[in-house]
């Protein structure tokens, strides 16, 4: 999973205390792990879930490695292509993998899509680009990545809050061993981070487990959730690829507005203007999306590429993953599969 959604989670967090000092390392690992131990029980957290979730905990170097190497502030040098991406990420074989998936799971996700209202195709494509439909869930240790990465002190509140999450999903039944997925923490089918799981993990089939590692009812109910909560706008597509005018003055429709979340994604989208402005422009939506509808041009790889009119529910997709070409790619790759 890309993380975005651990970016996302950090705003809710500012508002918690730190447990330790802000320095990064400014006490060895062992001492550091008995505060984040003191607050795991003080919020309830069974003796018998810490103890084997810490038995022989040491730091995991690599992922030090991995999240000192994240890219810091972008700079404004330009975007690569989206074509690449999309030849890379929309390609025959996962649609055909997201189309096989489709049909095994017809007699699920057609309960699952009738009670959240999001689309089949989509919780199809969010699964197919988080874990290749759970080929790959990722294999570290996720209360050793967690406290690693706490302890290293970069983002030290948002990952000691999620290590005593973790536990807490570990409290529900989940060994050590199977509470494994990225170096950054997230986990099962959807890579959700452990207070994703707490909050939005769902019960798709009535068993009393929403188990998001190998049960798909539980997979798809809990993405459905995860974007209905987000805003999804049942019935309106995500985007519509349009047709462009020659004359179309994009300097006239840019965007002013400075978003406070990911500007170098929203930075790219134009102003809001309804679909039936948009047609007064000249910009001609290839597939029906009704006049009053609100939407964004987008066209990211420049004059003569492909362009769209972008929906609010293509700003849901962004809540997964805040980038265009995460989204872009989840979009057209939910309307393959649903070809």
């Amino acid at each position: 999973m890309k993380l975005k959604t651990i970016f996302a989670a950090c705003a809710a967090l500012m508002t918690m205390s730190p447990i330790s000092p802000a320095a990064a390392q400014d006490m060895s690992f062992d001492a550091y792990m008995q505060l984040l131990i003191a607050r795991a029980r003080a919020e309830g957290v069974s003796e018998a879930t810490i103890t084997r979730m810490t038995t022989g905990l040491t730091p995991n170097q690599r992922v030090i490695q991995l999240d000192q190497a994240q890219p810091g502030t972008p700079t404004r040098s330009g975007y690569p292509a989206l074509q690449p991406y999309l030849n890379t990420h929309v390609n025959p074989t996962r649609i055909q993998r997201g189309k096989s998936m489709f049909a095994a799971t017809r007699g699920i996700h057609q309960r699952i899509e009738q009670q959240y209202g999001v689309p089949a195709e989509i919780l199809m494509a969010i699964w197919g680009h988080e874990t290749n439909y759970g080929g790959y869930k990722g294999n570290f240790d996720l209360s050793r990545s967690l406290a690693t990465l706490a302890w290293e002190g970069r983002r030290r509140d948002l990952f000691s809050s999620e290590w005593v999450d973790l536990l807490k999903v570990a409290d529900k039944g989940y060994s050590r061993s199977e509470l494994v997925g990225s170096w950054a923490g997230a986990f099962g089918n959807p890579q959700f981070l452990p207070s994703v799981y707490l909050r939005l993990a769902t019960d798709g089939d009535g068993d009393g487990r929403a188990d998001i590692f190998n049960n798909r009812a539980d997979t798809l109910a809990s993405i459905a959730r995860y974007f209905k909560d987000s805003g999804w706008r049942t019935g309106q597509p995500w985007g519509v690829r349009v047709s462009v005018p020659a004359n179309l003055d994009r300097a006239a429709v840019e965007n002013k507005i400075i978003a406070p979340v990911c500007p170098r994604v929203h930075e790219r989208h134009s102003q809001w203007k309804t679909v039936g402005e948009w047609r007064q422009l000249g910009v001609q939506p290839q597939k029906y999306l009704a006049d009053d509808v609100m939407a964004s041009f987008f066209q990211p790889d420049g004059d003569g590429n492909p362009a769209w009119l972008l929906t609010a529910n293509y700003r849901v997709i962004l809540e997964y993953n805040c980038s265009n070409y995460y989204a872009m790619s989840v979009g057209l790759l939910a309307d393959e599969i649903a070809n």
